[in-house]
């Protein structure tokens, strides 16, 4: 052991004395420090704005005067998404997918503000996040710093001196990997105090600078392999490179591809017209005399005995109002739920494949752990349509038994009647606290569970392909 450490520190002297490690070493440091503290203040704020807006949204509805509720029903409510305590270190698929909904009756929107749109200007490095620096751009950095930790020995004729002296070439690829992981602790450190500052649970925070332990350990190790496979530097740094762009770029890219072909999602345009189809047989709930609507008037007639919708106790328009937003709702859920279910079998398909890749097993663990996945956006779109059902329906709920049918249909000609449907502000408290929060921690690491095992067996295998190379040393240290 005390050998490794021995060509381990004489490693790291090399490196203070080469300009090219010690650039490299520096310039990792401090793209991922200057990475991390842009983003973490960005997203403290952020968060912050969103939390308070979202209070001043609720305010804001509550606080309407007296109107009629149908009206407050198209006023309609803000919610906000805040980002989450690691949307810090990787804001996943959040910054494309938007981050308010506006909340009305008859119709769901999309998700909108998306920090990708509005920060397009700043040009391609606007979402360099430290997720992308760790992810991408360390791995290279240490390519620049270690691939020529072994051949450098070879090509001096050093190898085959340590060998004669007793050093086993095994002990000699050690050294230079311990060397190497000592480079990528010290470049893991900003992204651990990252975590720390998050204010993220300490599961979860573990959990997430594993998965880059575990990511930057397999990069040593390929790096460490290819040097030892390798008979000259410009050989395995040619190697290297084409197995980064293959695995962090090509791979990704082709996985992507491969997914949206054989899983095609259908467009806006032809989702749009058969929603249109779908909700022509559910009636407008403007129209109490709509046809879609004569058996429910003939049920209340029955029920409470009367003989016209003007004798019913309670209002026909809002029954009617109720009745078309459950239909209406359930229509749109059901196109929502085919879309983000698509959407959800093409995440499936990619992860399924991922294991071609370390980059993209990284990455689509990186967001389950930090709650920026696309199935925590699903979430908070399913939790947005929940809280938009249940203040519609209460207000239709307020509007079929709080007002006069008479006053209702009169309102437009009578005075007296317009007034008397505008209902006590204090109605609009049927609106609920929207507070949303990421799936709890221990939820997210059992989720994690297969992308560690498949981080874990790229490890071996590169540590196993590097082992081999070291044998071979022997081979070439005896010719």
């Amino acid at each position: 052991m005390n050998t490794v450490l021995l060509i381990a520190r004489d490693e790291w002297r090399f490196w203070r004395r080469s300009k090219l490690g010690a650039a490299a070493g520096l310039l990792a440091l401090i793209l991922t420090c200057a990475s991390l503290l842009a983003t973490i203040n960005q997203v403290r704020s952020e968060r912050e704005t969103r939390v308070a807006l979202q209070s001043e949204a609720e305010d804001t509805f509550r606080n309407q005067p007296a109107r009629h509720p149908h009206r407050m029903v198209h006023y309609g409510h803000y919610v906000f998404r805040p980002p989450t305590a690691l949307a810090a270190l990787d804001p996943g698929v959040d910054p494309y997918t938007g981050t308010v909904m506006f909340l009305e009756g008859h119709r769901q929107n999309s998700a909108t503000f998306s920090p990708a749109y509005s920060g397009a200007q700043a040009g391609p490095f606007a979402l360099l996040t430290p997720a992308l620096s760790y992810q991408l751009l360390v791995p290279l950095l240490l390519i620049i710093m270690g691939f020529s930790s072994v051949t450098r020995e070879r090509e001096a004729g050093t190898d085959r001196q340590l060998v004669t002296s007793g050093i086993s070439p095994t002990t000699i690829w050690l050294g230079k990997t311990v060397a190497l992981l000592g480079a990528a602790t010290l470049v893991l450190l900003p992204l651990i105090v990252g975590t720390a500052l998050s204010n993220a649970s300490g599961l979860i925070s573990f959990g997430f600078a594993l998965l880059y332990a575990l990511y930057l350990t397999t990069w040593v190790l390929i790096i460490t392999a290819a040097s030892a496979w390798s008979q000259r530097a410009s050989s395995a740094l040619l190697a290297l490179i084409t197995i980064w762009v293959t695995l962090c770029i090509v791979t990704p890219r082709l996985l992507a591809s491969a997914a949206i072909t054989n899983l095609p999602t259908a467009s806006q345009i032809e989702t749009d017209m058969e929603v249109i189809v779908a909700l022509r047989d559910v009636g407008d709930g403007h129209n109490a005399n709509d046809p879609a609507f004569s058996q429910l008037r003939a049920n209340l007639l029955e029920q409470y005995d009367v003989d016209h919708i003007e004798d019913l106790p309670i209002n026909f328009r809002g029954i009617v109002a109720q009745t078309a937003e459950a239909k209406l709702t359930d229509v749109l859920n059901e196109f929502a739920e085919r879309r983000m279910a698509s959407q959800m079998a093409q995440s499936h398909f990619v992860n399924t494949l991922e294991i071609l890749s370390p980059f993209a097993v990284l990455q689509s663990a990186s967001m389950i752990a930090a709650g920026t996945d696309n199935q925590t956006h699903h979430r908070f779109l399913r939790e947005a349509e929940a809280t938009r059902f249940q203040f519609v329906q209460g207000l239709n709920r307020v509007h079929a038994a709080k007002m006069a049918y008479s006053d209702d249909i009169n309102r437009s000609s009578d005075p007296d009647a317009e007034r008397r449907t505008r209902i006590d502000p204090e109605n609009w408290r049927v609106l609920k606290n929207f507070k949303f929060q990421p799936a709890p921690a221990a939820q997210r690491l059992t989720q994690l569970a297969p992308n560690l095992l498949l981080l874990g067996l790229w490890m071996i295998l590169a540590g196993w392909i590097g082992w081999l190379g070291a044998r071979r040393l022997v081979e070439v240290s005896r010719v």
